[in-house]
């Protein structure tokens, strides 16, 4: 750096090549949560460490006197003795320590003017009335519930409502079809559905109830009841298993007195795609849950429930909004910010101007959604006070150098410091995560495991590794709070998906990795079927068979390729049926084929499975054995010359692709 430089006058692509880092401020430090000494006391006694956390973090109707049961891997089992209330600890605790008054939810919705300060007085208002009414419709203790709503409160208080009567709760993003949803809610064996007539999207309502209907209209269902909620107002069929939010808990009783239930007792389901065609039901328990995401979400986002205004951009549907929007903050009794619409609706500076009119102090978003900023510009968040910021973070994908410097300057004016946390729907919390007031950042890197947390690289033969930038895979070495309990209703392909990569010894979670000369883990994404697109975890699997389920298609195989701001993109590559094939080759028609077949991916999972791109193809490379060589396709996706063809059954395969995408 020259005399005289500061970093906020240097162009960031001079610092990435520099490799700047940031030690952290010197306030901020002073006032953190998270401190040195924490990791000192992790590795002294990583069972009692936990113990410490779960007495500090939650309130308990029964104490537990053991912290892990490990006597049967991988299930493990977390202070199992104990027993609590997941809404207890989220709301009435803090109603009853005389902070009712407090605000829970500054709720914004994307109309402008479409706003709702929430106490927590007033959410332990809803979420009793709401319990009542669940309650009244046969659901209790084991049952589970459906939820499929847009970000709005409601969904708030219909997880909390379900963890006060003990029903597990299988939130479904939105954004999915009637197909998806109806898989989800018949492997969970769900009883009740709690939907919304709409949402608001991109400045027009958007119809949820319909694709209820049509996942029900299968006729092969549990679902006994839907109850709906009045969000936009458009018209909504009915029928006799319907019956609207409002009026559910008006006649409800106003008060419900929660009891407690065992710490392993299941909190959720929620599903994530793998490897296979089928998702899977990530199940997650209450106490070591609740446990690690109050203790990050104090430590790793420092929130300070007396002073701090939180927002997670995250949807509910999804982990992320789970464990930081209601379970994790809401424990900890924090104020904060929940944003029904888009980004750019009604303008590109509208999560700007909520910071600015929120006074918002720690902002955890999406990679995907700073590389989309960074395309519109500076000028644009410069129009707003965004001085109350203190922290930034990132969650959902690995955050490239450009994109950190660029939100650390722009959005953080060059005194925030920010988290890069690595986690999964499956671990439950984060895992990987600089502490803001004890690490000095490395942009682009998650750094180093929490206090409490134990991870490694290994090599291909499953043996660990510290040589720098040397590739392998990321392992978790030691149980911990919030991991998944299991599939649900498939023990075995638990086992089989987690724990048979490099043995019962190691959680293989998926995700390549290496060390820089520092120390530092660098996450490199997936190394297995699943793609990461905008932070949201899709199977190849699950796409390609979408592709040929279209009555043209007769075979298809789908790659992940990078893309500048999403992170990786959905390529496919697709042969026909022999009577469509020139369908393909007359003029025009190849095109309107293609969004044909991108629509019809959106109608069988959704919007965000829509490939980016499908190349028709008359043959697809495959070894002699008969498996698809994605790794060439991938090549070719992403522009690079092919690699090693040795192991086709036809080379000459490859080259009619190569021949096709440059004629496109």
């Amino acid at each position: 750096m020259r005399k005289g430089d500061t970093v906020s006058e240097k162009p960031l692509e001079n610092l990435v090549n520099e490799g700047q880092t940031f030690p952290p401020p010197a306030e901020f430090a002073a006032q953190a949560n998270g401190t040195a000494d924490l990791y000192d006391k992790a590795d002294a006694d990583p069972e009692g460490f936990w113990a410490e956390q779960a007495r500090t973090y939650l309130t308990w109707s029964k104490p537990f006197t053991q912290s892990l049961d490990w006597s049967n891997p991988p299930f493990a089992k977390w202070f199992a003795d104990g027993e609590l209330n997941a809404c207890v600890n989220a709301v009435d605790r803090h109603v009853e320590e005389g902070r009712g008054d407090k605000v829970a939810i500054h709720f914004v919705g994307e109309p402008e003017g479409d706003t709702r300060d929430i106490t927590y007085a007033d959410l332990h208002a809803e979420v009793q009335r709401a319990a009542n009414a669940l309650a009244d419709l046969g659901i209790g203790k084991g049952d589970t519930v459906a939820i499929y709503l847009p970000m709005i409160p409601e969904a708030a208080v219909a997880m909390l409502a379900c963890a006060r009567l003990g029903a597990p709760h299988s939130v479904v993003f939105g954004g999915f079809s009637a197909e998806a949803l109806h898989s989800r809610i018949n492997d969970a064996e769900c009883k009740v559905v709690i939907t919304a007539d709409g949402g608001y999207r991109r400045g027009a309502p958007s119809a949820l109830k319909p694709a209820v209907d049509a996942a029900l209209d299968h006729g092969d269902t549990s679902v006994e009841h839907v109850l709906v909620v009045r969000r936009t107002g458009q018209d909504t069929a009915w029928n006799d298993r319907d019956l609207w939010w409002h009026e559910a808990l008006e006649k409800a009783a106003p008060t419900h007195e929660a009891q407690a239930f065992e710490a392993e007792h299941p909190l959720f389901i929620l599903y994530t795609s793998g490897t296979t065609g089928k998702p899977k039901g990530i199940f997650h328990t209450t106490g070591g849950y609740l446990t690690q995401c109050a203790y990050t979400n104090a430590v790793v986002h420092d929130v300070h429930r007396d002073t701090d205004v939180y927002w997670c951009t995250a949807d509910i549907g999804w982990v992320t909004g789970h464990s930081y929007i209601v379970y994790g903050p809401m424990t900890n009794g924090v104020t904060q910010v929940m944003y029904e619409g888009t980004p750019d609706t009604p303008h590109q500076g509208r999560w700007w101007e909520i910071v600015q009119d929120h006074k918002v102090t720690i902002l955890y978003t999406a990679p995907t959604a700073v590389r989309t900023f960074m395309k519109w510009g500076t000028d644009i968040p410069a129009k707003f006070d965004m001085s109350s910021l203190r922290l930034l973070g990132s969650v959902g994908e690995p955050i490239n150098p450009e994109a950190w410097l660029w939100y650390h300057r722009n959005i953080g004016g060059d005194r925030a410091p920010i988290v890069d946390t690595w986690w999964q729907t499956e671990t439950g919390a984060i895992m990987i995560s600089p502490l803001p007031g004890v690490t000095t950042l490395e942009p682009g890197s998650a750094q180093k495991p929490i206090p409490g947390i134990s991870a490694e690289i290994l090599d291909d033969e499953g043996q660990p590794f510290t040589e720098a930038e040397k590739v392998g895979y990321l392992v978790l070495t030691k149980p911990w709070p919030a991991m998944l309990r299991g599939i649900w209703g498939d023990p075995e392909r638990y086992k089989q998906t987690y724990w048979s990569r490099f043995g019962e010894k190691y959680y293989f979670a998926g995700d390549g990795a290496k060390y820089d000369d520092k120390g530092n883990i660098w996450l490199l994404g997936r190394v297995d079927d699943v793609m990461n697109v905008s932070g949201h975890r899709l199977s190849t699997a699950e796409i390609e068979s979408a592709l040929v389920s279209h009555p043209k298609v007769a075979e298809a195989a789908v790659v992940g390729a990078t893309d500048d701001t999403t992170g990786q993109a959905i390529c496919a590559f697709v042969i026909l049926r022999q009577e469509f094939v020139e369908e393909a080759d007359e003029p025009g028609e190849g095109k309107d084929l293609v969004q044909e077949l991108r629509n019809h991916v959106g109608n069988e999972i959704g919007p965000i499975a829509k490939p980016r791109s499908i190349m028709i193809v008359s043959e697809l490379p495959k070894t002699r054995s008969g498996k698809i060589m994605r790794r060439l396709l991938r090549d070719v996706a992403e522009g690079r010359e092919v690699g090693d063809v040795t192991t086709l059954a036809d080379s000459s395969v490859m080259d009619l692709i190569k021949t096709g995408m440059s004629s496109e």
